[in-house]
């Protein structure tokens, strides 16, 4: 199994998928990922693992499709990237 970022503390982590340019099949297949990661790496059971896409481009709507998912999303801004999800999200833990 491949992770782009894996982002640990002591009882959390994320997992970033990244894509120069993200499209729905790319978040269907990260999400069927983060369902299999802690069977893969048993050692981060017993932390709450969220996950993030980050895309250059990201195809029409996709943004909105991740959200909907409970996945961070990550886009380009100025000069950097941003983390394009509001205040409301809430984020799917697996």
């Amino acid at each position: 199994m491949e992770i782009d970022i894996l982002a640990v503390d002591d009882t959390e982590l994320v997992l970033v998928e990244c894509k120069s340019r993200l499209s729905k099949d790319d978040v269907d297949e990260f999400v069927e990922k983060l369902t299999r990661f802690k069977d893969s790496f048993p050692h981060y059971g017993n932390y709450k693992a969220y996950g993030a896409v980050a895309g250059i481009e990201i195809n029409e709507g996709i943004d909105r499709y991740a959200y909907r998912q409970g996945l961070f999303v990550i886009k380009p801004s100025g000069d950097g990237v941003a983390i394009a999800n509001d205040d409301d999200f809430k984020p799917t833990v697996w």
